[in-house]
């Protein structure tokens, strides 16, 4: 009986190996044969993009592809979002992937045949909008997981939620948007969702390669402002006033042994950057107020919450110091984001063996920012980065995101249409059991 019971639960383990490898094998060769599709789909949102809580025309575009692959569509989610849902032939979980679908307000400065010509108001300016950041690739790249899974439908062991998400770069002043708020309106929930997988283009990543990183992988961002009331006063006699100017240029002296002197960097890294300084309109004039503006970057939650309390110690005790007044206002924009360590450790053999070994790299955090971690507070997720560089270019050839110049090699979508199928399949296949 112990011999008829080994054989029985081998075949199954077997016909379950068997079959996994098929659907691997089904997802690489529909990845491969969407090339010329996912290319065509990427450079129309590229000469076409739209601001975050804007993307009238691209959720447009994405809501119709997916209703034609018989994908059940939500619209309208977090203003511009939309959400698919692929329900598989067999039980088993929710796992969810997310693409992000606003541009910026950057004026593109290429020669591409589908370079940006859009421009919009951005904050009451006239600007160029351009997908600066890579967002346009992630559009078509979830397009095309959707079109690859969808044609094995019934073969999916579970249900993959698909998020088109508005507004990652922020909401227009006084909006909401972004993860927070489509996490706010239930998108992780009917059905509940189980894990969250995301990408990001990196333009100075080769081509052909994945990047990650266990815990904490971008910082958490905040947005502070700091207004210098002193009393105005002519130029020429400085004693009958109080200058903001001087004050707030001893500010931003203070405020940078936050980081030189204050936090345990060992622990982990920070930034408290000062970005603008408004005040006066005459060289003869000392004027009345200075208004600073910058964002703090942090990994770990007790650091974050000291940053702000030596932010505001240090602007408010040198103003007052010098006879003035200093108002701290500090907006906490997005959580630092967190891959979940367990589910890492679970997925990333599935990066390695889309990728191949050698071109999954481990990487340092990196201080900038994703909403991202809003999907993460609530459910385990996994964020990694998709090469877009050519290869053989230098790191420091290749401009940085959100600069005029920014540009990707679109050798890389197939590979992240593979990377977030395989992930999704995988994890249904490893998680049976749970609805």
């Amino acid at each position: 009986m112990y011999k008829t019971l080994l054989s029985t639960m081998l075949v199954m383990a077997s016909s379950a190996s068997f079959a996994q490898g098929s659907l691997t094998a089904a997802i690489d060769q529909r990845a491969a044969a969407l090339d010329g599709k996912v290319v065509t789909w990427r450079r129309d949102f590229h000469q076409n993009p739209e601001l975050g809580n804007r993307e009238f025309k691209t959720a447009e575009k994405v809501a119709a592809h997916l209703k034609k692959l018989g994908i059940e569509v939500q619209s309208g989610v977090a203003k511009t979002g939309v959400v698919g849902l692929l329900k598989g032939g067999k039980p088993g979980p929710v796992v969810a992937l997310r693409a992000d679908m606003d541009a910026l307000p950057v004026t593109e400065r290429g020669d591409l045949p589908f370079k940006s010509a859009a421009t919009a108001s951005y904050n009451g300016q006239q600007t160029g909008v351009m997908h600066a950041c890579g967002h346009d690739t992630h559009i078509a790249i979830l397009m095309g997981v959707a079109e690859v899974l969808s044609g094995m439908k019934a073969d999916l062991r579970g249900t993959v939620k698909f998020i088109f998400q508005p507004a990652e770069e922020g909401a227009p002043q006084g909006e909401e948007g972004g993860a927070k708020l489509m996490v706010k309106e239930g998108v992780l929930e009917n059905p509940v969702v189980e894990a969250v997988f995301g990408l990001h283009i990196d333009s100075q990543i080769e081509v052909g390669k994945i990047a990650y990183r266990p815990g904490a992988t971008m910082a958490a961002v905040d947005f502070y402002s700091i207004d210098v009331l002193g009393k105005q006063t002519h130029g020429a006699y400085p004693w009958s006033g109080i200058d903001p100017v001087v004050t707030s240029a001893q500010i931003v002296t203070g405020l940078q042994t936050i980081v030189s002197r204050n936090l345990n960097l060992t622990k982990a890294p920070a930034v408290v950057t000062v970005g603008a300084i408004h005040g006066g309109i005459r060289e003869n004039i000392i004027p009345e107020s200075v208004r600073m503006i910058g964002t703090i970057r942090t990994f770990d939650e007790e650091m974050h919450t000291f940053v702000h309390q030596r932010v505001n110690e240090i602007a408010t005790n040198i103003a007052e110091s010098a006879g003035a007044r200093a108002t701290v206002k500090i907006d906490v924009l997005y959580p630092v984001t967190y891959n979940n360590e367990a589910l890492t450790e679970k997925m990333i053999g599935t990066l390695q063996n889309v990728a191949g070994k050698d071109n999954v790299q481990l990487i340092p955090a990196k201080t900038g920012a994703e909403d991202f971690s809003y999907y993460q507070q609530k459910v385990p997720g996994f964020f990694f980065f998709l090469g877009g560089m050519p290869k053989g270019k230098k790191v420091s050839e290749a401009a940085p995101h959100h600069t005029p110049d920014f540009y990707v090699d679109e050798g890389s979508l197939v590979l992240g249409i593979r990377s977030l199928s395989r992930l999704a399949v995988d994890y249904l296949e490893k998680n049976q059991g749970k609805k």
